[in-house]
């Protein structure tokens, strides 16, 4: 991922249109911005070579020390902002506008939104003299702050057919532009207070990476010809490792993050819970597995599931998980980012809901992990074969690489806990807008764990709480059992 992002090339190809707006970055403002860049790192101030020594090699090494911390923060910064664009570039201009349901947003939507929020949050307080690119972007593409104000409502997202793609090309650029001389020329202390920001807006857009694939996934779903995002892969039949258990005595143990390096507010504080003794399966349920329910009748009894369930499977008329088909001959097939295929039996299970889950581990006379159950297995130091993660040119779960009896709890597909999405004791929202980020959203909703064959590279951690509402099933979700030991 760490790619090299060219100002002024827009890596998603599209040209500038005539509706670009007039007071994007210049060629007078660019050369500003360079000779200010310049004179940042110009070298050491007059008369430093008259300082002691000891105190020159002391600055020397700190400003080092600054010089590594800017350009690692401009390496990730850059190469997030890249990661985007590529993931855009197979879309034209006319999927990027694609909205298939309330819950999605076209792909032009998050190339722009992810730029609002560095411009709203960074640039804005902390850039002096910096100029909004654009008045009208903040009601377009703010996405639920209301301390920030008004906006389009969420379902319309798809209406906005202006600006276009060269001109969220342009914005993103210009942000860019002015990110990269914001961190450039930070003082110590500013740079201190924007490297928790600047952490926070790169995950924000990590997570719009993700769902700029599920979106367009569902999008491309609803097309009569189904059409690829990327073009059509041979993939090899593998067999999945035997399903196995391994045994966890339980006790009093933390879970939580602990406050070193980044994490999201809804992961903290730390802090003790109760686990009895339970067993965690050693990866996720393959589709092979999950047939084997519905061949058993898994979508035509009610004992199986819970009520809210049995009533989305009755008024939706669900009969396998989502982009599931059968084909003329009554084989089942896959969509997949690659096109349409026949099921692989070995690979994970995906796009399920939590109630699909659910009812899946009762058929199988298991049940789902809790949250605490799933973090304190995946700290344990069993944990020692990891999943796939965002790989740009293979968009999809993959078998189950692990010997047998090993635990494997991170890729491929997010998986389903048994815990509601609540506040750990003494969670506290941030302070401002950014407090609206998690904690308005604790209601309603399954908290889900791992990350996911789209999730990028280095975004979750063992503590990452991901959350959805139990119906949805437009998520790359899947299926962990456990059960009493």
């Amino acid at each position: 991922m760490n790619q090299t992002l060219v100002i002024g090339a827009g890596a998603s190809g599209d040209a500038v249109s005539a509706d670009t707006p007039a007071h994007t970055l210049g060629g007078g403002e660019a050369d500003r911005r360079a000779a200010a860049q310049t004179s940042a790192v110009a070298g050491p101030p007059p008369g430093l070579h008259d300082a002691d020594p000891a105190e020159t090699a002391q600055r020397r090494r700190a400003e080092r020390d600054d010089d590594g911390t800017r350009a690692a923060l401009l390496r990730s910064y850059h190469a997030v902002r890249q990661l985007t664009e590529q993931l855009a570039e197979p879309l034209s201009p006319e999927d990027q506008l694609l909205q298939s349901m309330p819950d999605a947003s076209p792909t032009k939507w998050h190339r722009a939104h992810t730029s609002w929020f560095f411009e709203t949050f960074l640039l804005q307080p902390y850039q002096s003299g910096y100029c909004v690119f654009d008045d009208h972007y903040n009601y377009m593409f703010n996405s639920y702050y209301e301390a920030v104000g008004a906006r389009q409502p969420r379902p319309e997202r798809g209406m906005l057919s202006r600006p276009s793609g060269g001109a969220i090309a342009q914005y993103r650029r210009y942000v860019d532009a002015a990110m990269t001389e914001l961190i450039g020329q930070a003082d110590d202390a500013a740079l201190e207070t924007l490297a928790p920001l600047l952490a926070l807006g790169l995950a924000h857009e990590q997570q719009h990476q993700e769902l700029l694939l599920t979106d367009i996934k569902h999008a491309f779903s609803r097309h009569p010809f189904a059409p690829a995002y990327l073009p059509r892969k041979s993939f090899v039949r593998e067999e999945a490792p035997a399903l196995d258990f391994v045994a966890f005595p339980g006790g009093i143990v933390e879970i939580g993050h602990d406050g070193r390096g980044f994490a999201f507010d809804n992961e903290q504080p730390r802090h003790p819970v109760l686990l009895r003794p339970f067993r965690l399966a050693t990866r996720a349920i393959t589709c092979g597995e999950y047939l084997a329910f519905m061949e058993d009748g898994g979508y035509r009894r009610p004992e199986l599931w819970l009520s809210d369930g049995w009533a989305m499977v009755q008024a939706e008329n669900w009969q396998a998980p989502l982009y599931w088909s059968q084909d003329a001959r009554g084989h089942w097939q896959i969509f997949t980012l690659h096109g349409r295929r026949a099921v692989d039996p070995a690979e994970p299970v995906c796009h399920v809901s939590f109630y699909e889950a659910a009812a899946f581990a009762a058929w199988a006379g298991k049940r789902l992990p809790t949250e605490a159950e799933w973090e304190y297995a995946a700290t344990s130091g069993q944990c020692r074969s990891h999943g796939h993660f965002l790989d740009p040119r293979h968009p999809h779960p993959r078998a189950i690489q692990a010997p047998d009896g090993s635990l494997q709890m991170f890729g491929e597909v997010w998986e389903w806990t048994r815990s509601a999405y609540e506040p750990y004791p003494g969670f506290r929202p941030a302070a401002g807008a950014v407090g609206e980020y998690n904690g308005k959203f604790m209601v309603g909703q399954m908290v889900l764990r791992g990350g996911s064959c789209v999730t990028p590279q280095g975004h979750v951690r063992p503590t990452y709480r991901n959350f959805f509402p139990p119906a949805a099933r437009w998520q790359f979700s899947g299926i962990r059992l456990a059960d009493d030991a």
